[in-house]
């Protein structure tokens, strides 16, 4: 777990424990349904991911890139 992780809340985008049902008990044999409700989250989820590694990345070359140039 990252230090952001425990400071920040959660976004929106991000897994909802209510509406978990993949749990699976003994006597279930069916396949779970995709349904378009659940690939649209996963969609979002996704993206969320996108933008906060795109962010992430952002923040490690600020701190290990180069540094400006000294102005004469």
């Amino acid at each position: 777990m990252m230090l952001h992780e425990m400071l920040n809340p959660a976004p929106d985008a991000y897994r909802d424990e209510k509406s978990d049902g993949t749990s699976l008990k003994f006597g279930d044999v069916r396949k779970t349904k995709l349904t378009l409700g659940k690939i649209n989250l996963l969609r979002k989820m996704n993206d969320q991911r996108k933008i906060e590694y795109a962010e992430k990345l952002k923040n490690v070359k600020l701190q290990y890139g180069a540094a400006p140039p000294a102005a004469a």
